[in-house]
């Protein structure tokens, strides 16, 4: 029925919609290609094109100092952040969904709004918060801050999960004596599996390239990769940062392509249909 109706349109329009949809992706990645391309510039300023290229810079990437506190930095705060979300957001869905009190859609509504509220207020006000308490901005800090930041991914995927888990297998369990317990470590768990994954997933991807709350409650001894990043920029030119990008994108990508392989990124995220 498609193809029909792509056939009556008249020729601009057929060659209009994919004319477009060339010119949007162009858009997107056009930054993309220009730091990788940028990358491999021999000579220490950033130039687009490059006259002669290297492999120098990223061999810096792995050999400055901040680079690998910061990256440090980064692992243990996303390892916490991404563990504590998800084992708040899933006890969280899992009351939600199974409870009915008044205030249920508030509760959500405050659950999600890291989603809306912009990164820097938060940051601001956990620096405000800490400083009148005279709290020092430890690990405990940020990790605090970022759970807050990636807490809704963990619950929205949950949720979903919840949404559609066979409430029959639960009771089955329970019918034949598994106590409350063991029905959610043997039964809801497991079925929730992909939900938890995904949620985790994106929320240590998240926590990982986190940046703006972070550059407000980071300090020398905690700053994290992304703030680290930010810190070289504003004293070299060179292209250690674009080497540093590509290499991000290129593991983030590689990640992504893995869950969606081996495991059905779609099926995690509960956006296609199981057949």
């Amino acid at each position: 029925m498609s193809r029909r109706i792509q056939s009556a349109l008249p020729l601009p329009l057929r060659i209009a919609g994919p004319a477009l949809l060339v010119l949007l992706l162009a858009f997107v990645l056009l930054p993309v290609v220009v730091v990788t391309v940028a990358a491999f510039n021999e000579k220490a300023i950033i130039s687009f094109p490059p006259g002669s290229y290297s492999l120098a810079w990223f061999a810096r990437v792995f050999t400055y100092p901040d680079f690998r506190e910061g990256f440090h930095a980064s692992l243990v705060v996303t390892g916490w952040a991404s563990f504590l979300a998800l084992v708040i957001g899933t006890g969280l869905a899992i009351a939600v969904k199974r409870t009915e009190f008044p205030s249920k859609r508030l509760l959500l509504t405050i659950l999600h709004s890291p989603l809306v509220v912009p990164h820097f207020t938060l940051g601001l006000g956990l620096l405000i918060l800490v400083s009148q308490v005279q709290l020092n901005r430890s690990y405990g800090t940020v990790i605090l801050c970022h759970v807050m930041l990636v807490l809704p991914f963990v619950l929205r995927s949950v949720y979903v999960s919840m949404e559609n888990l066979d409430e029959r297998l639960e009771q089955a369990a329970a019918s034949l004596g598994a106590p409350p317990l063991k029905v959610l470590l043997t039964v809801t768990i497991p079925l929730l599996a992909p939900g938890l994954f995904g949620g985790w997933l994106f929320a240590a991807i998240m926590s990982f390239s986190e940046f703006t709350a972070s550059l407000f409650i980071t300090t020398q001894q905690t700053q994290t990769l992304p703030v680290s990043m930010y810190n070289y920029v504003r004293e070299f030119a060179d292209p250690t940062l674009a080497a540093l990008s590509v290499i991000y994108i290129a593991v983030t990508a590689a990640v992504l392509a893995f869950a969606n392989y081996f495991l059905g990124l779609g099926r995690i995220l509960n956006i296609e249909n199981e057949h």
